[in-house]
């Protein structure tokens, strides 16, 4: 029975290539290959060590946009990989860059392709190469794959090798390239269909899989941040109003714990103290009717001498999850090459799992994606068909340049397909936000969104990875896009996100949210806002209702620190605290107000409560972090102390790992002080 089957296999296999030879007389000027059969590559990665399997691995076969990530077995899978020897990459952060040269593929086979990652000890290590034996790489023919008869190429609509090529799923004819599974002739993408979603090359340069377009308009490709300056003290003679748009994200802190957990300080320009301060939870009672209730505090400042410390916490009402409207997602996922770094799409594929567990049977998810160009992976799809949306993420794989500006404008045309007033109309973009296609700068991509997200389909830009980031876009993106933006760098950042504060991710309780206050000029004679440069407005556009404010989800709260000069014998009234706010659905503007007086200050630090000096050590500590002016005599000892004595109050995780980074970055600077590896001082 093997003999008869291998006999007729070599047969159909005889015929096709005869076929092929006479399309390829017929038409002189063919140069594809002479079928149209393709294999498979598969095999696993595991420690060299320990022999354990590693999931989320990338294999690449060089020279292509050919490749897969390992599943939590270690396994991969390659698939439609047309016949050639080939070399494989397996480059994963922490092990060895391991290349396998000489893997043969032949046509309906499956090559079978082991890696053995050795953990790497030092940062830059040379690339383990290792030439296909016998004993790495065997050929087994493929049970599950269809085969071609002759008779089936015969009856087959094709005159050339080009058109039969075409015949197969997922090959299309574009620019008189053949493109397979969204590569060109000799690409493959795992697992995905692109649409025609072509764009023209930018300024007249061959598109290519570096990009033709400098990142965020610059000339560089890193890390991107942007330095918004430090509030100064301003005297209320001169202006006694303060006015900000709300923010109640937190990306800012959760991107400085990567960096300390990853052994080094982050760069100043990406401390934004108001994220550190809205990072933590605060025992804040929420309002029961109203949209929001202020609350007020104040104390002595332990870390500005002779000035007072006001918090003001902005507390939104919280939504039960029962009561959440439905929901319209459609996520926007950049697959490109660069979120191949560091697992990068593996860990949106598993963000992303858990949104979709958590999500209810009314709601609907469509899937966009981008590299060099933007396709549509899943049209909108009700979550009972769940299955069919969880394959569709899994089965994405990242290869290409980065056309942010149409994967966007492809998700809000989604998104504006299946827009429903009585229901959430939510983007969630994933991605490293480099964006190197089209229109790349934060500012072009906004006048692309600015209509749809003004009528009400909002943005959460949701960032990964690190070394090659761009912190500038995604922040902009999600102020301007009425969403907010997050950055994940580990799972408990995915669940607070994705699962644990869900409702509040995507139930917007109140747009263009803007706080004021008004200080007394008889009783304060100077302030600073603590944060917020990024966020400030014209005092006159307060009232302003065109003018764009900050997006407040149910139950969230924001918290803004103020320290304030009080004037000699100054008591009772202080100002006044404005917020101003449009209902959500039917954009109706309201106003609160709450007046600020001398009753809500303690008369010692210390005898406040513990949110109040866990605000003011998170403030402290970022300050330092950046350099400001008004903490160079700051000291993270100092903070440490006070940050201990709040973790003994309340045993909160937040609070304990606040403890733990404070601790790393004074630690890092001691040693930079003196001239040693803050690395070496590492035990962990």
């Amino acid at each position: 029975m093997k003999r008869a089957i291998l006999i007729g296999f070599t047969l159909a296999m005889a015929t096709l290539v005869a076929l092929a030879g006479e399309l390829k007389k017929g038409n002189a000027a063919e140069n594809a290959p002479a079928h149209s059969l393709s294999g498979n590559i598969k095999g696993r990665i595991i420690n060299k060590t320990s022999n354990d399997p590693i999931p989320n691995a990338p294999v690449q076969i060089e020279g292509t946009t050919m490749g897969a990530l390992t599943g939590p077995d270690g396994n991969y899978v390659i698939t439609n990989v047309p016949p050639k020897i080939y070399t494989l990459i397996s480059r994963l952060v922490g092990y060895v860059p391991m290349k396998v040269e000489g893997v043969e593929v032949t046509a309906d086979h499956t090559t079978m392709v082991d890696f053995a990652l050795e953990a790497s000890t030092v940062q830059i290590e040379a690339m383990q190469v290792v030439t296909a034996e016998r004993d790495l790489l065997r050929l087994t023919e493929t049970q599950n794959q269809k085969q071609l008869s002759a008779e089936t190429i015969k009856n087959m609509p094709a005159t050339t090798v080009q058109e039969l090529q075409q015949a197969q799923a997922g090959v299309v004819e574009r620019g008189g390239q053949v493109h397979v599974r969204g590569g060109c002739s000799n690409e493959t993408v795992h697992g995905v269909h692109p649409l025609a979603m072509q764009k023209p090359s930018c300024y007249g340069a061959p598109m290519s899989n570096g990009g033709s377009v400098p990142p965020n308009g610059q000339q560089y490709d890193a890390m991107f941040f942007k330095h918004y300056g430090v509030n100064p003290f301003v005297s209320t003679d001169d202006d006694h109003l303060s006015t900000f748009a709300i923010d109640a994200d937190n990306a800012s802190y959760s991107m400085t714990r990567s960096y300390l957990t990853r052994g080094s300080l982050p760069p100043e320009e990406a401390v934004r103290v108001e994220e550190f301060v809205n990072n933590f939870k605060y025992e804040y009672r929420h309002p029961q009717e109203r949209a929001f209730r202020v609350c007020l505090e104040g104390a002595p400042s332990k870390f500005g001498s002779k000035y007072q410390l006001l918090k003001i916490g902005i507390v939104g009402k919280k939504i039960d999850e029962c009561r959440r409207q439905d929901a319209n997602l459609v996520f926007v996922i950049d697959v490109s090459g660069s979120m191949n770094m560091e697992n990068r799409l593996g860990a949106v594929k598993k963000a992303l799992h858990m949104l979709i567990d958590n999500l209810t049977d009314r709601d609907r998810v469509g899937i966009v994606a981008y590299r060099t160009d933007a396709y549509e992976v899943l049209a909108p799809t009700s979550i009972r068909d769940r299955e069919r949306i969880i394959t569709a993420i899994d089965q994405l794989y990242p290869s290409g340049s980065t056309w942010a500006e149409g994967g966007l404008r492809l998700g809000y045309q989604m998104a504006n397909r299946c827009f429903d007033r009585s229901k959430i109309n939510r983007i969630i973009l994933c991605t490293d936000g480099v964006a190197n296609e089209g229109q790349t700068a934060a500012e072009d991509i906004l006048k692309e969104i600015k209509q749809y997200a003004d009528r009400g389909i909002t943005l959460s830009a949701i960032g990964f990875g690190m070394n090659n980031y761009n912190d500038v876009l995604l922040e902009k993106l999600g102020d301007k896009g009425n969403g907010h933006y997050a950055y994940v760098d580990n799972w408990e950042e995915a669940r607070r996100i994705f699962v644990e504060n869900l409702t509040g991710t995507l139930q917007v309780i109140a747009r263009d949210v803007k706080i004021q206050v008004d200080f007394n000029p008889n009783t304060v004679d100077r302030y600073r806002l603590l944060g917020y440069e990024n966020r400030d407005v014209a005092d006159n556009k307060f009232r302003d209702d065109k003018e764009d404010g900050g997006e407040i989800g149910s139950g969230h709260t924001v918290t803004a620190l103020y320290e304030i000069k009080l004037k000699d014998e100054a008591h009772g009234d202080l100002g006044t605290v404005y917020v101003r706010y449009k209902d959500p659905t039917t954009l109706a503007v309201s106003e609160v107000a709450e007046p600020i007086d001398q009753s809500y200050f303690c008369h010692s630090f210390e005898s406040t409560s513990s949110d109040f000096r866990l605000a003011a050590a998170a403030a402290e500590f970022a300050e330092i972090l950046r350099k400001s002016y008004w903490a160079q005599d700051g000291h993270l000892s100092d903070v440490l102390r006070v940050v201990g004595q709040v973790e003994r109050e309340r045993c909160d995780d937040q609070v304990i790992e606040l403890m733990d980074l404070v601790a790393k970055a004074d630690r890092m600077m001691k040693a930079n002080e003196d001239g040693r590896d803050p690395l070496g001082m590492e035990t962990e």
